[in-house]
């Protein structure tokens, strides 16, 4: 007999971005600029250290030190992991699973409800306000709920949308979620855009926890490491559940040394930020609706023509964005990485070419 999978799983669509081959790739988000060349040999050096022979720190204890002193705590409040989508996977492992619900507000990065799903969760869906910003009487909905969620996400700048959630409605949410026992989990996987950060709300009081990732800012999408900041007694939790030796040694040693380069990681962010502004500008200008960002994306919609049309017509040009029709309510909506000025003027020659 053929094997079969778990009934749920076998019902499921996988996650995944269109991988074409295209002049401009401007639809997953990732930074338009290598790190420093610096970093990259410094990294090839020290590469010829590691014990191949031996099994990787199982507490990362040098990354994590180094975490903790970017962010101002103690290691003891850092857990890092194979892209923050792995750290997302390991809370959900140990906080949610069968038998428990896990929150979220519409619309918002697919990966927090998928995954939920694959370690048996039930997702609870609320939706955001009108302009995609945190609608509080929908948080409360769900967090007031006789059977409350045991985690609730918020994604902020939140993708697909940009958004940045304001520091008082997260602290309200966080308030409603200490109330009934819930996790909130924020995740800011493009936490460095934005104007202000939930890493400052982190106590061991609280039941919160952030991540971060340097796919984005820290320009390494190809080593998958992504960490979180939260109490030190969820941080131990995390560590029970996640696979023994999860983080390699090159892993390890390529997030240190970055965390060496943080002056050339916020020139990066401040171009990209001043990027964002003029590339909005411009689509202001074009016949599409557009939404503020406090991300490395921005979320457009053409307004007279079909959105899924207008990608089509971008990709014949070379061009490649994201469709995010498949998001509840983005019927029609795209969303474009910012790119190098001059990806970001293919792109805009190619949009106004197509609507003009």
């Amino acid at each position: 007999m053929t094997p079969t999978p778990r009934a749920d799983v076998a019902l499921m669509d996988g996650y995944h971005s269109p991988q074409l081959e295209v002049a401009v790739r401007l639809n997953t988000n990732e930074s338009p600029e290598p790190p420093p060349a610096a970093w990259v040999d410094e990294l090839a050096r020290a590469a010829r250290t590691i014990a191949w022979n031996r099994y990787p720190d199982r507490d990362a204890t040098e990354l994590r030190a180094a975490i903790a002193r970017l962010h101002g705590v103690d290691p003891g409040q850092v857990f890092p992991a194979n892209g923050s989508n792995e750290v997302l996977q390991t809370v959900l492992l140990a906080y949610a699973g069968a038998g428990r619900r896990v929150a979220v507000w519409e619309p918002t990065y697919a990966l927090h409800g998928h995954i939920a799903r694959l370690v048996g969760s039930t997702v609870v869906e609320g939706e955001r306000g009108p302009d995609f910003s945190l609608d509080l009487a929908e948080v409360r909905r769900l967090l007031d709920d006789p059977d409350p969620p045991s985690v609730a996400f918020l994604c902020s700048p939140n993708n697909p949308t940009g958004v940045v959630d304001s520091p008082d409605a997260v602290r309200e949410v966080l308030a409603l979620a200490r109330a009934r026992g819930c996790l909130l989990v924020v995740d800011e996987a493009y936490g460095q855009f934005a104007p202000w950060s939930a890493l400052e709300l982190v106590a061991d009081d609280q039941p919160l926890v952030v991540t971060r990732t340097f796919s984005k800012t820290w320009s390494m999408a190809a080593g998958r490491l992504g960490y979180l900041v939260g109490p030190a007694a969820v941080v131990e939790q995390l560590f029970k559940v996640v696979l023994p030796y999860h983080l390699d040694s090159f892993k390890q040693l390529a997030g240190r040394l970055a965390l060496e380069y943080v002056d050339e990681m916020e020139a990066r962010v401040s171009h990209l930020v001043e990027e964002r502004g003029r590339l909005v500008a411009a689509l202001g200008e074009l016949p599409v609706e557009v939404w503020p960002s406090g991300a490395n994306f921005v979320l457009f919609r053409p307004i007279e023509r079909d959105g899924r049309a207008v990608w089509e017509a971008l990709v014949e040009r070379s061009v490649l964005v994201r469709d995010c029709s498949s998001w509840p309510r983005l019927e029609g909506c795209l969303r474009v990485t910012i790119g190098t000025t001059e990806e970001d003027d293919a792109f805009l020659t190619a949009l106004t070419e197509i609507l003009t």
